[in-house]
């Protein structure tokens, strides 16, 4: 691979100065850029414009092909484009990322500028926009932070024609200049970004904006006003139960129950009861008359989980329901009429079942009216980061934990795996997680489970050649600061907060373990035991 044998396509950038007055026509194009981007701001009255007038203004002084402006949402801590420069719509709702996620989350988390020579060449480089052909495009990628009073609000990116690194940092020189110039405006829009561009079909409890839940949403907010039967189809964890919580929670059924049944978690002879429920002396055990689900969501919404696995009878006699809306309870005579609307979800392909006379075909015609299919994890790669997010941020929480965020290796771990348990699986690897951080804040692999260490790519497993391809994890020098943070907690823990015990476990002198722990900002004093009587020191304050 040509980046081994050249300067690093993926370079941090110095804060630079002016380039001096007595300058050439090429510098003299860029004073003129900086003034008339100066100009515009100043008289700026709408920001949100001002800042797509400014990418419009430098595409027409610098070889650039495209540009854009990502913000960090204050609420929701989600990086997404507020701004671009020849970027379709579709293209620019596709730019979201986490902190530490592919060069912007890279940028935006540690405030320093990068560029790549060669976007083709670098496996870091994530493509989220889908805008560009790195097959064809010989691309140069530059990225700088956008700051103001010393806080990173945002990222200023610019796809650049291929040029070398002597180049591509005369343009980063000129780039952080011009983000001090938009750093205000940025400030401005990055306060309306909840207000303005949160994703207004996404309902609540929903995690992720991919395309493939776009539309998801798009058909939860179409059909949740009807009445409409609708059928949730999808493996095991994709939410299919939030799904149908979200259509009624969108009905004018809101306010009425929403009644829900797993009809895999019951044997067949009580399947009957729990839906229709029974007369007093209907079967042995009966001493009281009780409602069925049915009746309970009377007005309501009645959620029937893995409907696939229902008997032909019990199949039967749900086709009655649905098609007459009435039933009589077990042991009893009088025929009940019910207003219900139905949800049902399964995992398993009904219409195959229909052919192989396990599930009728006429009541898979009554519940196939709507059908909504929840995609698996590993179809929508791009919310695997904001999901763990979302799910560290709510065991932490709960753990009484503070700032605790994912390492980068663990971030290429978890886009890796295949999650066949999808969601849930993601969710229980998260609290998981949480649960094994001792005083340390940042989830490292040996908190991941065994499965997740062991790497597939395209379905297969490989070999530790393909988990350590470089540039998936970040730099070497970054994944051995994470290790080396992990075990001097680790020691720490361990001793108590003894640094000559902590440090001859390690193998190190005391001079070089006082070292590291002021390189990682770690103080000793978090790991000594409490005195009675004195508060334990909060080790995230």
């Amino acid at each position: 691979m040509s980046r081994a044998k050249s300067a690093p396509l993926l370079s941090p950038a110095a804060i630079p100065s002016l380039p001096p007055e007595s300058v050439d026509a090429h510098c003299e194009n860029q004073l003129r850029l900086l003034q008339e981007l100066a100009q515009l701001m100043d008289a700026a009255s709408d920001v949100a414009q001002a800042l797509d007038k400014a990418l419009a203004l430098m595409a027409g002084h610098l070889h650039m092909m495209r540009g854009a402006i990502t913000l960090v949402s204050p609420q929701t801590g989600e990086i997404r484009i507020e701004s671009s420069y020849g970027l379709k719509p579709a293209e620019r709702q596709r730019g979201r990322y986490v902190r530490g996620e592919g060069i912007t989350g890279r940028v935006i988390e540690s405030g320093r500028a990068m560029y790549i020579s060669d976007v083709s060449e670098e496996p870091l480089f994530l493509n989220k926009t889908r805008s560009r052909d790195l097959k064809k495009e010989g691309i140069s990628f530059i990225c700088v932070p956008i700051r103001l009073n010393n806080h990173v609000v945002g990222a200023l990116s610019v796809d650049h024609l291929l040029a070398d690194a002597a180049t591509l940092e005369d343009e980063v020189r000129l780039l952080l200049i011009i983000a001090t110039l938009l750093g205000h405006a940025a400030l401005e829009t990055q306060g309306r970004m909840d207000e303005e561009s949160r994703p207004s079909l996404r309902p609540k409890g929903f995690v992720g904006n991919s395309e493939s839940m776009q539309k998801v949403y798009a058909q939860i907010a179409q059909v949740a006003p009807s009445a409409t039967t609708v059928l949730l189809q999808g493996e095991s964890g994709t939410g299919k139960e939030l799904a149908a919580r979200a259509i009624h929670a969108a009905s004018a059924r809101a306010a009425r129950p929403f009644i829900s049944l797993n009809c895999a978690a019951l044997p067949e002879n009580l399947i009957e009861s729990e839906l229709f429920g029974h007369e007093r002396g209907a079967f042995t055990g009966a001493n009281a008359t009780r409602k069925g689900r049915f009746e309970l969501a009377h007005g309501g919404t009645l959620f029937l989980d893995e409907v696939g696995e229902l008997s032909l009878m019990t199949q039967a006699k749900l086709l009655r329901v649905l098609q007459e809306r009435t039933f009589e309870r077990l042991g009893g005579m009088e025929t009940l009429h019910v207003d219900v609307r139905f949800i049902t979800a399964t995992n398993r392909d009904l219409e195959r079942m229909v052919e192989e006379g396990s599930f009728r075909r006429d009541l898979f015609y009554r519940l196939n009216v709507f059908p909504i299919f929840l995609p698996p994890l590993r179809q929508r790669p791009e919310d695997i980061l904001p999901l763990a997010s979302h799910f560290i941020q709510k065991y932490s929480a709960a753990n009484g934990r503070k700032n605790v965020r994912l390492s980068l290796v663990v971030m290429d771990m978890l886009q890796r795996y295949d999650w066949p348990g999808n969601i849930r699986e993601l969710e229980n690897v998260m609290e998981r997680a949480v649960l094994l951080l001792s005083r340390e804040s940042l989830v490292l692999p040996q908190h991941l489970p065994p499965a997740l260490h062991s790497v597939h790519c395209g379905g297969h497993d490989v070999d530790d050649r393909c988990a350590l391809r470089p540039g998936l994890a970040g730099s070497l020098q970054e994944r051995l600061d994470e290790l080396e943070r992990a075990c001097i907690v680790e020691a720490l823990e361990s001793s108590r907060g003894q640094i000559g015990r902590a440090a001859a476990s390690l193998g190190l002198t005391e001079r070089i373990m006082a070292l590291r722990l002021k390189k990682y900002g770690i103080s000793y004093k978090t790991f000594r035991p409490a005195r009675k009587g004195t508060p334990p020191v909060d080790n995230d304050a």
